[in-house]
């Protein structure tokens, strides 16, 4: 019984840990970097920790990832669909 329950949970574990890794390879393809070289993927990432130290920083890329987040919302609406983990090919800036 206790082996039933462990299978169980490990499994959940299992789902839930592809769950948050296809939806960052989904922010992947929504900042249009889905033909990039991976090594110029991971040297961008690596930067953006380093940065995120600054708080302005900080909050100059969330606003962006907000902007684009909060666009794809209305347009989600506006075409009658729902759903947060909706990604598009290619990121628009803020306003576009």
């Amino acid at each position: 019984m206790h082996e039933r329950r462990y299978r169980a949970s490990q499994a959940e574990a299992r789902k839930k840990d592809a769950r948050e890794k296809i939806q960052l390879g989904g922010l992947i393809i929504k900042a249009g970097l889905r033909s990039e070289d991976r090594a110029v993927i991971l040297g961008a990432l690596i930067d953006a920790v380093a940065r995120l130290g600054d708080a302005t920083e900080r909050a100059r890329l969330t606003a962006i990832g907000k902007a684009i987040f909060d666009n794809d919302s209305k347009e989600a609406d506006a075409a009658g669909r729902t759903g947060i983990d909706d990604v598009g090919d290619r990121a628009r800036a803020p306003g576009d």
